[in-house]
C-alpha cells in the first residue's frame, strides 16, 4: 500500500460554523496533507470565516449547489495540484476528523481505488436508518455490492480514479453515485471501520424534512443509474 502524500483535503460545508474549524485543523494535521479546501456552499453564518482562520482555502459558492455540486466545484479546483489523492471530509467531524487519514493507508496501486469511512452505530442517536438501507438496497441491486456505509462522507479515492467517477451526483446522492460509478468502471472499492462521530439527525420536524430529501436525492441516483443500465444493456 502507498504512504500518504500529495494528498488534499476537500470538504463541503453549509451553516457549519461551530465545527468546521475543529474540522480543518484536524484534517491539517494528517501525515501527507498538503492543504484543505472548504466549499462553503452558500452558508448564511460565519462558516467560510471560521474555515479560513483555521487554515483552509475557502471557496465560496453564493448560491448553495448541494453537495455533490460542492465537492464538484472543489474538485475543479484542485485540478490545477493534480494530488496523488483527495480525502472527502464531513465538515462536522470536529476534532477527530484526522482519524480519517487511516482512509489513506488502503490507497495504492496494490490496494483500493476508494476507502470509505463506516462509522460506529450510536444506540439513541441519529434516525431510523431508512435512506441508508434504501441505498444499500439499491446499491446492492444495481451493482451487486453490499455496503455498511453507503452514505458516509468519509472517502479517499484516488485522483486517477475520481477522473472516471465525475461528474458527481448532484446533491446528497453523490455517495451513492460514486458507489454506483465505481461499480461500473470496475474499480477497487473498501469499507474501513473509523471511530468518528460528526452531527446526527435530530428526530424532529427538521430531521425529517433533512432525511426526506435526502432520500429524494438517493432515489433519483438510483433510478439514473437503472436507467444508464438499461441503455448499455437492452
Amino acid at each position: 500500500m502507498a504512504a500518504p502524500g500529495g494528498v488534499w483535503v476537500l470538504i463541503p460545508a453549509r451553516n457549519e460554523a461551530d465545527r468546521v474549524a475543529a474540522t480543518v485543523r484536524a484534517a491539517r494535521a494528517v501525515p501527507g496533507v498538503d492543504g484543505v479546501v472548504v466549499v462553503d456552499d452558500g452558508s448564511r453564518d460565519g462558516t467560510a470565516e471560521e474555515a479560513g482562520a483555521a487554515g483552509a482555502r475557502v471557496l465560496r459558492l453564493l448560491r448553495p449547489r448541494g453537495k455533490g455540486g460542492a465537492l464538484e466545484a472543489g474538485l475543479e479546483l484542485l485540478e490545477g495540484h493534480a494530488p496523488r489523492a483527495v480525502l472527502l471530509l464531513d465538515a462536522d467531524l470536529g476534532a477527530g476528523a484526522g482519524r480519517a487519514g487511516a482512509l489513506l493507508e488502503h490507497l495504492g496501486p496494490q490496494g483500493a481505488d476508494m476507502a470509505v469511512g463506516a462509522l460506529p452505530s450510536r444506540p439513541g442517536k441519529g434516525g431510523l436508518g431508512l435512506v441508508r438501507r434504501l441505498a444499500a438496497w439499491g446499491i446492492r441491486l444495481l451493482a451487486g455490492w453490499r455496503l455498511a456505509a453507503p452514505l458516509s462522507g468519509q472517502r479517499a479515492i484516488r485522483w486517477p480514479a475520481l477522473a472516471r467517477l465525475r461528474p458527481l451526483e448532484p446533491g446528497f446522492g453523490v455517495e451513492v453515485g460514486l458507489a454506483l460509478a465505481a461499480a461500473r468502471h470496475g474499480l477497487r472499492v473498501v469499507e474501513v471501520e473509523l471511530d468518528l462521530e460528526h452531527r446526527s439527525t435530530g428526530r424532529d420536524l427538521a430531521g425529517f424534512l433533512h432525511r426526506g430529501r435526502q432520500g429524494w436525492a438517493v432515489l433519483r441516483a438510483l433510478a439514473r443509474a437503472g436507467v444508464g443500465l438499461r441503455r448499455r444493456n437492452p
